[in-house]
């Protein structure tokens, strides 16, 4: 009864009993008011009564099948000249998507929000203060336009909440860990972030017209004094998976198409790479899994070749040809949060729903790294893509230039748009 001590009084007698009396006595009196009252009283307040006309809700592309697609930076969609001669590309080739940052490595969003969550993120540096006028250009032009989130590298966000950021156990005690760039991740357990980004999300839809949110960064960090690092869930793939979960249930009731950029080695390696990603893991959750299928990311050794990097069509091919196994597939070794184990099985194996192989979308590459990429390696990718039984790319270069690719897409590839 303690909920209930605001109805009693100083003697501790029910005032309740009281309430009743007079809730009766006061049906008694309203049953004698004449019907004209009533009637003038109810007319008095529906006139009064303020409509709120609700927000018209954005138009959206519908997303392409085959989609061939470039990124763009948020710097790049901040500068006219350099974002409209990539829209020229994708307007007069075979592209017919872009995927732009919403928030990139620094933190900041590319756009002005008045939205009182976010709206103190706002880059002061990058960004389109046009971007809604600017997605409904691409619209009109037919170009699926592709949101990109950098989710838990977020040095901005650790700055003013340290708490949610990976912490350092020994070298900085209490304050946050940092990898070899200087850069800090917020810890992929803290759960007030993910309603923020949630948000950032359902604004970017919703109020700005992005058709898909693409989610990169979506793991624990690398490349730093990993020994050092502390984690409010030390089970990494568990962690994120969860993550993964509530931002699906959160997100996509909105009727947004959800992505995920994953590390390019998930199509091949099941254990969660240091990082907490599985390929199985993120099915459920996303329309669309991206691996980074780099070729110059790959280890010498991979797929028997000496240098991978020398053979892009081979390192595309054997990656997502074995993702899409995996994809289409009932079983899994991986161990997720919905699998059930299967009896009698040796090593383990797993239930698994069985998810079409379109929802396979390779990153390719068109940037150099340990070579120049040419219009030959472009090629290579791509046919390497369609070989494994996908039809759907988006090419990577963070200096949006695109020198090979605009080659490639002027010698193979018709206007499709």
């Amino acid at each position: 009864m303690a909920h209930h001590k605001h109805l009693l009084n100083k003697n501790n007698t029910p005032l309740l009993v009281g309430a009743i009396v007079a809730l009766v006595a006061f049906s008694v009196i309203a049953y004698a008011i004449p019907a004209h009252w009533v009637i003038s009283a109810e007319k008095s307040v529906k006139e009064v009564a303020v409509v709120v006309p609700e927000k018209p809700k954005l138009a959206h592309i519908k997303t392409p099948d085959p989609l061939y697609g470039i990124y763009m930076s948020q710097c790049v969609v901040g500068t006219p000249s350099f974002r409209d001669s990539l829209v020229k590309l994708i307007d007069e080739t075979a592209l017919n998507a872009v995927i732009i940052d919403i928030k990139d490595f620094t933190g900041k969003i590319a756009f002005k929000t008045d939205n009182a969550i976010l709206a103190h993120s706002v880059s002061d540096q990058c960004g389109a203060r046009d971007m809604k006028e600017f997605i409904k250009i691409l619209h009109e032009k037919g170009i699926y336009v592709i949101g990109r989130v950098t989710v838990f590298q977020d040095p901005y966000y650790t700055k003013l909440h340290p708490d949610a950021a990976v912490q350092s156990a020994k070298i900085n005690p209490g304050m946050p860990w940092k990898d070899h760039k200087g850069l800090s991740f917020i810890d992929v357990s803290h759960r007030p972030y993910w309603d923020y980004v949630v948000e950032l999300s359902r604004v970017s839809y919703e109020e700005f017209g992005f058709d898909e949110i693409n989610y990169d960064y979506i793991r624990y960090p690398s490349d730093g004094p990993m020994s050092d690092a502390r984690f409010i869930n030390p089970n990494k793939a568990e962690a994120v998976e969860l993550f993964w979960a509530y931002l699906h249930s959160k997100v996509k009731p909105t009727g947004v198409v959800m992505s995920a950029d994953l590390f390019g080695y998930v199509t091949i390696l099941t254990d969660d790479l240091g990082i907490g990603q599985q390929l199985e893991r993120a099915l459920p959750y996303f329309d669309y899994v991206m691996p980074m299928v780099y070729p110059s990311h790959y280890n010498k050794g991979f797929a028997g070749l000496k240098n991978p990097n020398s053979d892009p069509y081979t390192v595309i091919y054997k990656s997502m040809a074995e993702a899409v196994r995996r994809t289409v597939s009932t079983t899994t070794p991986v161990k997720t949060i919905t699998g059930q184990p299967i009896a009698s099985t040796s090593p383990a194996l797993f239930t698994k729903e069985s998810f079409a192989a379109g929802k396979m979308r390779p990153w390719l590459q068109d940037f150099d790294y340990g070579k120049d990429y040419t219009v030959t390696d472009i090629d290579a990718q791509i046919r390497g893509t369609y070989d494994s039984g996908l039809t759907s790319w988006i090419f990577w270069d963070a200096g949006n230039k695109y020198d090979a690719l605009r080659v490639y897409l002027a010698r193979n590839v018709t206007q499709e748009n």
